[in-house]
């Protein structure tokens, strides 16, 4: 296939389409040739997610935006993105070019008292009523160190 222009700054270059053409799945469906190249559309999934914009406003050099977004969506679904990631880790981790260091952050990440559930004024729940038939009452008091109290141990 001729190659196709590079129109986007951030598109494909002939070098790294050589690179990714042969990770990609060949095509099974014999007849008509298809209308807009593989690498028409991978750059408009690329120009896509790295603008962040809805499929919509994909830019025509691209192609039609159902296409582009229909191709990113298909690949999806039978995993070809994740199986050309793999290929290409594979690729770099032999050429040298990964460090498969891990880093380990032991900072803390505390939630808002709030986003716990804690208790929220004016809510009164059953299981911690006010005067609540599980306490014990105190029923006489006699004084500091008298034998007369009931039901406060220690006071």
């Amino acid at each position: 296939m001729p190659t196709v222009p590079v129109s986007g700054r951030a598109d494909l270059t002939d070098a790294q389409w050589a690179v990714l053409e042969p990770l990609l799945p060949k095509g099974k469906k014999p007849g008509r040739p298809p209308v807009w190249a593989k690498r028409q559309l991978i750059d408009g999934i690329r120009w896509r997610t790295r603008a962040g914009v809805p499929w919509r406003d994909v830019p025509e050099r691209y192609g039609p935006w159902a296409s582009v977004y229909g191709l990113f969506r298909s690949w999806q679904r039978d995993g070809t993105w994740a199986q050309i990631l793999v290929s290409l880790q594979a690729r770099a981790d032999a050429a040298g070019l990964i460090t498969w260091d891990v880093s380990v952050d032991s900072t803390v990440a505390r939630a808002h008292q709030h986003a716990a559930g804690a208790r929220k004024r004016g809510t009164c729940r059953p299981s911690r009523l006010a005067a609540s038939m599980t306490s014990r009452p105190i029923t006489a008091w006699a004084g500091r160190g008298g034998a007369d109290h009931q039901g406060a141990p220690g006071l």
